[in-house]
């Protein structure tokens, strides 16, 4: 399931991390990548120990904390801190598969990429190229959202991002590992959930409510890893 998740960021917070992220030293990005996207990877990216980074990614940890349409999708169990990225002069990052495992720097931990998750935070007129290209069963789709907007799409697509041919493009990105690590299951979850809070709105009474939210819960009881 691919999920745009609008105005996650307000114009105003965009505009803080604009600021902060255009004053801060890059790195090549290749230095993340695995031993077959390290060919296909033009970009620059922040150093995970960034002090920035950090304090940017944590707030972005926070926001997802109280965010009722990430939390109904995604079903979040562990969440990788986000890192930031930056395209232009024709940067770009070819097709490729995210690695299913991810370490968290600096700790033990390891996290499952069920979920991919990008946070634009360019004004999509202020650059050309750029679009996050996601394949599945149905085809391509080109993605291209307003600063703060944010998409959710499954680790396991083939994606890209196309050249950035005029102006920068920059953007959080950040891996999920769901309670429920089928993609189907998540998805079947998230259209009961988003049904239920439909009836609640429109039947506050009925007790088919009731019995929907029970079969909800005991779905996701079944098909928890945890």
């Amino acid at each position: 399931m691919m999920l745009q998740i609008p105005a996650f960021l307000s114009f105003e917070q965009v505009r803080q991390f604009n600021e902060a992220l255009h004053a801060q030293s890059w790195e090549d990005g290749r230095q993340t990548a695995g031993h077959l996207a390290v060919g296909v990877k033009r970009n620059l990216q922040l150093a995970h120990d960034n002090p920035v980074a950090t304090q940017l990614g944590d707030f972005i940890l926070q926001a997802l904390g109280k965010t009722p349409l990430f939390l109904s999708a995604a079903l979040p169990l562990k969440v990788v801190p986000p890192m930031f990225n930056r395209y232009e002069g024709g940067g770009t990052y070819g097709d490729h598969v995210d690695s299913a495992i991810r370490s968290v720097p600096g700790t033990p931990h390891r996290v499952r990429t069920d979920i991919s998750a990008t946070l634009f935070l360019s004004d999509p007129d202020s650059y050309e190229g750029g679009e996050l290209v996601v394949n599945d069963t149905y085809g391509e789709h080109a993605v291209k959202l307003a600063a703060g907007d944010m998409v959710l799409y499954p680790g396991t697509s083939l994606h890209h991002v196309r050249p950035v041919t005029k102006g920068t493009r920059l953007a959080a990105f950040f891996w999920v590992q769901s309670l429920v690590r089928d993609d189907t299951q998540r998805t079947i979850l998230y259209e009961m959930d988003t049904a239920i809070q439909q009836l609640t709105r429109e039947q506050p009474e009925s007790s088919a409510t009731l019995k929907l939210s029970g079969v909800y819960h005991n779905l996701l009881r079944q098909w928890s890893d945890t």
